[in-house]
């Protein structure tokens, strides 16, 4: 459990300089993220059924809202620019690529599937401790998937794709935990690639109201690795799970990055594997 809760938090402890670092580029931008995860807090809090379900949606709506008047209608930032929503067509092809194998490439880029197997494994991790249920058994199913769509996505022309935290943020914050939703959602996510409208709305949402969504998502996932910790008693007047859970948070939170060549293992990655070996380490001595 101190592993595993050290592993889940740091997901979340990692991601955090983003939304605070690079999202807000001037004051007023920093206070519409204190108001927008303000906003989410109470939708959270105050709503009940579909509305709280929904409170990363209506929290960013109302955010938007929010920063719509205070900037196109009072001028105190940098308003925001719906010509490009008008113009955007409602349904249009993207451009399918075919794939071009390069040796040097595929030899510089293969190692980052390393990378994603530390992300996976934290990511089911975080997944286990919100449902209560030990998903363990389908960590390779996990990783075979990861694997298969991202070769999908290469032979259209697209990036490499993986698991992601924001979506294991939204899970915890509406309790919605079943495997068709997001079957759904990858369709629908599908169809709508298909439509330049929608594209351009997403565009439309202002940096910093993004930023204060994320800080609530990010916050959520580690909150889930401290749960952990809480619901398994984990013992913290044990040297050994104080030293690998204080190590591993420093790493990922600090985003320590150990280079091997052109490859680099980053925060998540260091702190992952860090913490598996550090406490395997430190058991067998202790044992």
């Amino acid at each position: 459990p101190v592993v595993t809760g050290s592993v889940v938090a740091v997901i979340g402890l990692n991601l955090a300089s983003v939304p605070i670092k690079n999202m807000a580029a001037s004051n007023f931008d920093s206070w519409m993220q204190a108001a927008t995860f303000v906003c989410v807090a109470l939708v959270a809090v105050f709503t009940r059924g579909m509305v709280q379900r929904l409170l990363i949606l209506v929290g960013l709506l109302v955010a938007s809202l929010i920063y719509a008047v205070l900037t196109n209608g009072l001028g105190l930032g940098k308003p925001m620019d719906l010509s490009s929503l008008f113009n955007a067509a409602w349904f249009g092809m993207p451009g399918f690529t075919a794939p071009v194998f390069d040796a040097k490439a595929m030899l510089m880029i293969a190692p980052v599937a390393i990378i994603l197997v530390a992300e996976n494994l934290g990511h089911i991790k975080a997944v286990t401790a919100m449902t209560g249920k030990n998903l363990d058994v389908y960590m390779g199913r996990a990783f075979i998937g990861d694997g298969v769509a991202t070769m999908v996505s290469g032979s259209a022309g697209g990036t490499g794709v993986t698991t992601y935290a924001e979506n294991i943020g939204v899970m915890a914050a509406t309790k919605i935990y079943s495997t068709a939703m997001f079957l759904v959602a990858a369709l629908l996510a599908v169809v709508l690639g298909f439509s330049p409208k929608f594209g351009a709305v997403i565009q439309t949402i202002p940096l910093p109201v993004m930023g204060g969504v994320s800080i609530v998502v990010f916050g959520l996932i580690a909150v889930a690795g401290a749960r952990i910790w809480v619901e398994n008693k984990v013992d913290f007047s044990d040297n050994k799970n104080l030293i690998v859970a204080a190590i591993t948070l420093i790493l990922g939170t600090g985003d320590f990055t150990l280079k091997f060549g052109d490859f680099a293992l980053g925060g998540i990655g260091t702190a992952t594997f860090g913490a598996i070996v550090l406490y395997a380490l430190l058991n067998r001595r202790a044992s």
